[in-house]
């Protein structure tokens, strides 16, 4: 079972670097690092530093908009 989820891991984190154009691709880089995160430590520090990245990155974003939609 771990050599399938570091395989699915690994296929699922590369294949959204590469499409990193299109919409929606930053779910598979998640998803790989999630699966990558149950036996490898490192994953783990990468999946925190994403979650944190997009939560902060909404935050400004809704910010914005309502002080856009204010004026």
């Amino acid at each position: 079972m771990r050599i399938v989820r570091l395989t699915v891991g690994t296929i699922m984190f590369i294949s959204g670097i590469v499409l990193t154009l299109l919409p929606g691709s930053i779910l598979l880089v998640v998803g790989g690092l999630m699966l990558l995160s149950y036996d490898w430590p490192r994953a783990r520090n990468w999946l925190k530093f994403s979650q944190k990245s997009m939560s902060t990155g909404a935050r400004k974003i809704d910010r914005f908009l309502l002080l856009r939609k204010i004026r």
